[in-house]
């Protein structure tokens, strides 16, 4: 992202994936100094869409007017939006970069807004002529960004110069964010927490050095004011269009870790099997929710889908099926049999989610399920085993 920052032309950088993984403040991190502005779109969550387009324009206003722009009405489309940012910007050119960020982009396009006809007007009308300039998008809706801008058929076909998917954290990763955070944890407790929220940042960064990894968890799920309270539905309200259904089939492949076929779950969550099933579909697996696989000695056309989110599949067992009213849940049952089960099944779930990364799970499908917990124990509490 530095060589594009350094670049000496106009660049187009889109960042995506899966809603708390860090992407806002990774461009923090990398085009600080050089952002001349930037603004964050309205989540839908808990929003009426009949006044969608109207809160979108009035919330962009109001970032022209933070960023100095005076003596300006409220636009009253998208395009007179854009067309008030390039006067903007050429007003308080000064001759070095200029940076724009637009955070969580699709959720700017609301229904017959013509959002993108006036992005691609931007960009291709003045953008890509201004070599000082580079625009960086992001967002949490994946198949959003995959199908309007990296796979794009129209005006912006082809107009990304960067692309760039975050992926939830390794176990590598994790360990490394604790040793910054002054955390000290043994590398089974590293692996636990990656276990029960599956290498997110912005989960981690909830944990309290001062509590155990117990406590941690009892405070972030069942506290009297749990920190991570109502963070399932949130997630999916905000993300995806058809946000009940998107869950229904989350819940649904909860049930069972090795999935279910298309079929199968269109008929158990009741979902007519069509071209919006499909898209739904596809945004889970994009957004890293769901995973695809094929059975070993099964044909293409059996195509399974298994839950492969770590925190969703934790938050659908122990937050909203059991109903725990207990504030000290997890330190007081983490020994119960019970409990012992389900974390050797979110182990294993997370030793396929590792093997994914490495693109081995297409080659050793039937060998995830014979890893045995108390190998993969001991190679935890190896001092000489390192974390992938």
């Amino acid at each position: 992202m530095y060589r594009h920052l350094n670049s000496n032309k106009a660049e187009f950088i889109a960042v995506y994936g899966r809603r708390r993984v860090g992407k806002t403040f990774l461009i923090n991190e990398v085009f600080r100094e050089n952002m001349v502005f930037r603004h964050t779109g309205i989540s839908p969550y808990n929003r009426k869409r009949k006044s969608a387009l109207k809160d979108q324009l009035l919330n962009f206003y109001f970032s022209l007017i933070r960023h100095g722009m005076e003596g300006i009405s409220q636009p009253k489309s998208w395009m007179e939006a854009l067309f008030l940012l390039e006067q903007h910007l050429e007003r308080i050119y000064n001759g070095s970069r200029q940076v724009v960020f637009i955070d969580e982009l699709p959720w700017m396009d609301t229904p017959r807004s013509g959002f993108l006809t006036a992005l691609e007007a931007f960009w291709n009308g003045w953008c890509n002529s201004r070599q000082n300039l580079c625009l960086v998008v992001c967002g949490s809706a994946t198949s959003w960004m995959i199908d309007n801008l990296i796979n794009n058929k129209g005006g912006l076909y082809g107009r990304l110069t960067c692309e760039m998917k975050l992926h939830p954290f390794t176990l590598h990763e994790c360990e490394d964010f604790f040793i910054n955070r002054n955390v000290k944890l043994s590398r089974y407790n590293i692996v636990q927490a990656y276990m029960i929220m599956g290498g997110i940042p912005y989960y981690l960064d909830y944990y309290n050095p001062s509590y155990s990894l117990a406590q941690n968890i009892d405070a972030m799920f069942f506290a009297d004011k749990p920190k991570l309270g109502d963070e399932f539905n949130r997630l999916f309200n905000s993300v995806f269009d058809h946000s009940g259904e998107c869950m229904k089939i989350v819940r649904l492949l909860g049930k069972r870790h090795a999935g279910f076929t298309r079929e199968e779950i269109a008929r158990q969550t009741g979902i007519t099997l069509n071209g919006e099933y499909s898209k739904m579909m596809k945004a889970l697996a994009s957004s890293d929710f769901v995973t695809r696989y094929i059975l070993f000695g099964q044909s293409k056309r059996e195509e399974y889908y298994r839950l492969s989110d770590c925190f969703c599949w934790f938050w659908l067992h122990f937050k909203e099926n059991k109903q725990i009213v207990e504030t000290d849940y997890w330190q007081h049952h983490l020994k119960e049999p019970s409990i012992n089960s389900c974390v050797d099944l979110l182990l294993k779930k997370s030793v396929c989610s590792i093997l994914f990364r490495l693109n081995l799970h297409s080659r050793l499908p039937a060998c995830l399920q014979s890893i045995p917990l108390i190998l993969f124990e001991g190679m935890m509490k190896s001092k000489e085993y390192k974390l992938t």
